[in-house]
């Protein structure tokens, strides 16, 4: 087994990137547990990504940071492997169990639930609009529902992939 090591100076960027994961893997599993096909987990993930970035580089950040391993690698890796915390939280929100059943149920720690209010208020801060981690936020800390997160996105005016604000 072979392990790879790469550097950056970034490390406010590769704080925020591991920070900002693990909220999108949380809107990926709500995702799975709708049923959401293929594509549109590429499109949450992708869309995820612009978030991550727009805000990190709102903070201090550099913008290649995020297309990278600490980035868009930990980003996939946490949306997708079964083994994600983060990701089975979403997942059991959408099968309807309540957040603090599914964290007590937990013996090691879902970043992204505690993450979703502080990005939240950082992308308030630096004027960073962020549908994914609203939705997130919305369902964890404001008794909105997985649909209602994802009709929330749905909503979103898609406008310009790299310029425009929405999802």
């Amino acid at each position: 087994q072979r392990f790879r090591v790469y550097t950056t100076d970034d490390v406010l960027g590769v704080e925020m990137a591991g920070a900002l994961k693990n909220v999108y893997a949380i809107a990926t599993g709500m995702g799975y547990s709708l049923g959401i096909g293929e594509n549109t987990r590429a499109l949450v993930i992708a869309r995820a990504l612009r978030e991550m970035t727009k805000l990190g580089v709102a903070m201090g950040g550099q913008p290649e940071t995020f297309p990278g391993l600490a980035g868009l690698g930990d980003l996939i890796v946490t949306c997708t492997s079964a083994r994600s915390r983060n990701r089975h939280v979403g997942e059991q929100i959408g099968a309807g169990k309540p957040i603090e059943e599914i964290l007590a149920s937990m013996d090691q720690v879902a970043e992204g639930v505690k993450a979703a209010s502080v990005i939240m208020e950082l992308a308030e801060r630096y004027g960073v609009h962020m549908p994914i981690a609203r939705e997130v936020d919305g369902v964890i800390n404001h008794g909105h529902t997985v649909e209602d997160a994802y009709q929330g996105l749905a909503a979103e005016t898609p406008g310009h992939e790299i310029h425009g604000a929405g999802f």
